[in-house]
């Protein structure tokens, strides 16, 4: 029967690892030949060390140049890196005496550092792209450059980046040293809160409908439309002045009471660029989302989360006389100021335009902002009042009112007062594709129609918060539909005269998933903020967004700032921007 013996252990009783040179055995025939010992801790640098390296004077391997020649004086191996069995010689290696001078190099002369550029032949920049005496850079490696002087997709860095200064944003209101920090949250604490809400219970609704025009789903880029000026009237009342909600109030319908608009960039701030700001109201146990006027909700920005947004030109420097005195240039028609007011154009002209007026279905009330007083005509806009429950626990009695917004209705065997056939519609507009800020979005004239995909893509790169408060504020609506018009300049030069390109329609909970929105992430950030404020004493707050950092700040402000007895403003025009408190 087989059987296996194990074979004698002999131990180290000297220490260390390997065999001890003190009790090898007579018939290891190995028992001759040094042993290099060594330690755990040890660098292996390489595996077979051709070089001694414990004196000045090295003698080099046969077949192997001196790496000293090779590397200069001092450098024959990673600097740091211990080689394998030093200090031992090694009992395999046959070294070769004969003088290492017969190893030379073909040219020992120092090479000419590179320095790139543009010369009178031809030169190679250190990227691997080389420049014509034309001037125009021919593609080459990772870093090169086109004709336009932008970097080419896989540079490391684009066209004069590192003359790039930081830019800084400023804050959406200044802030005022009387005023007291009470939280800063990090957008990535707010990334990880979840609630999810049940279906909203309909309260009442207000307003006058138009039907949707559905000649504008044919447009193309070859039938393109021009952009007309229509005159109507829409309003955009905040939540305290609502007589709508002060009824509801009245009645204890909820205690937390905003817009969509408001709501909206609360549950899609960890996506947010620009700064914002929200006015917090606490009288009692009922909470109040307002925002300023003449705030950032009053217009719809242009590529905030592109990479390289548009932006402002810097203003002058008070320090600097010639600064002072200089008579200010008009702003770019391509600049972040002058873009969002153009799109807060097109996107009320748009919806305007795109519905008919002799097809209306009427809501249960008139608009209720609408004076006897006024003469002009009603935009297409219908109200319609909400509550979500926002408890975790049947216990719980956190609720809120919101007043949704839609802009239009298909017709169709619904009653549109009900919520059948509604309609949001928005706009996206195409500026200057060469331009500055414009996130390297392709021409729609020619891409719109053959490669739609393509341009969707870049839009919800470069509009990715916009894109999401949309899809949030038709949601919390109960629109089915959300229509999105295509709409680019006459010219790229001319920001008065536009045309209509083409029009996608889309249900708001697809195109939510196709965002990566989250609506549970959304509802577990009001109710954050919710149960933040309910704990604070009576009084007025602003939850503002730093303009240059992802984080929120809570600030207890006086009763009197962002109103008419402020007349000093309240806002301190110091300094020091937000991003510094």
């Amino acid at each position: 029967m087989a059987s296996f013996t194990l074979p004698p252990i002999h131990d180290n009783p000297d220490g260390g690892w390997g065999p001890s040179s003190s009790n090898i055995p007579e018939q290891f025939k190995f028992k001759d030949i040094p042993y290099a010992p060594y330690s755990k801790s040890d660098k292996l640098g390489r595996f077979a060390d051709w070089n001694d390296t414990t004196s000045d004077t090295r003698q080099t391997a046969v077949g192997l140049p001196s790496t000293r020649d090779a590397r200069g004086p001092g450098r024959s191996r990673r600097d740091g890196a211990q080689a394998f069995g030093s200090g031992t010689a090694s009992a395999f290696a046959y070294f070769h005496v004969e003088d290492e001078s017969s190893f030379s190099l073909v040219d020992n002369k120092a090479a000419p550092p590179r320095r790139g550029g543009f010369t009178r032949g031809r030169a190679t920049g250190r990227g691997g792209m080389s420049f014509t005496n034309r001037g125009v850079a021919q593609r080459g490696g990772r870093g090169g450059f086109n004709n336009r002087g932008g970097a080419q997709r896989g540079g490391r860095k684009g066209w004069r980046d590192w003359e790039k200064t930081n830019r800084t944003r400023e804050s959406s209101v200044a802030i005022s040293p009387q005023w007291t920090m009470l939280e800063e949250i990090e957008f990535h604490r707010l990334a990880k809160l979840k609630l999810e809400v049940d279906e909203p219970e309909d309260i009442d609704t207000y307003g006058r409908v138009f039907a949707y025009d559905k000649s504008y789903d044919r447009i193309t880029t070859k039938t393109e439309r021009p952009l007309q000026l229509v005159d109507r009237i829409k309003y955009n009342t905040t939540t305290s002045d609502d007589p709508v909600i002060q009824q509801l109030v009245s009645k204890n319908v909820a205690n937390v009471y905003t817009t969509d608009a408001i709501l909206s960039v609360l549950m899609c701030a960890p996506r947010s660029v620009n700064p914002w700001d929200i006015v917090i109201l606490r009288e009692g146990n009922n909470l109040y989302f307002d925002k300023r006027d003449g705030g950032p909700f009053d217009t719809v920005t242009v590529n905030e989360n592109a990479s390289d947004p548009p932006q402002d030109p810097a203003p002058p420097n008070p320090n600097n006389p010639a600064e002072k005195t200089a008579v200010p240039e008009p702003p770019s028609i391509n600049s972040a100021t002058s873009l969002s007011l153009e799109a807060t154009y097109i996107n009320q002209n748009f919806g305007f335009q795109s519905v008919q007026e002799n097809i209306t279905a009427d809501f249960a009330h008139p608009n209720p902002f609408y004076g006897p007083e006024e003469t002009e005509p009603l935009a297409s806009c219908g109200y319609r009042y909400r509550v979500f429950d926002l408890g975790i626990t049947e216990d719980e009695d956190v609720k809120i009112c919101i007043r949704t917004e839609v802009d239009a209705y298909v017709p169709g065997p619904g009653n549109p007062q009900e919520g059948h056939g509604l309609v949001t519609i928005r706009a996206l507009n195409e500026f200057d594709p060469r331009a500055q800020g414009a996130g390297g979005a392709p021409d729609w004239r020619s891409k719109l129609d053959s490669q739609r995909g393509a341009v969707v893509a870049t839009e919800m790169k470069n509009n990715s918060c916009k894109l999401a408060k949309w899809t949030v504020q038709s949601v919390l609506a109960g629109a089915e539909l959300m229509k999105i018009g295509y709409i680019s300049r006459g010219n790229p030069k001319d920001n008065t005269r536009h045309v209509i390109l083409s029009t996608a329609s889309m249900r708001p909970t697809d195109f939510a998933a196709q965002l990566n929105v989250s609506l549970a992430n959304g509802w577990g950030i009001v109710r954050t903020i919710t149960d933040l404020c309910m704990k604070m004493p009576e009084g007025k707050y602003v939850l503002i967004k730093d303009p240059n950092k992802s984080v929120i700040r809570l600030y207890a402000v006086p009763m009197t700032a962002f109103t008419v007895e402020d007349e000093d403003g309240e806002g301190y025009e110091g300094d020091e921007p937000e991003s510094a408190a």
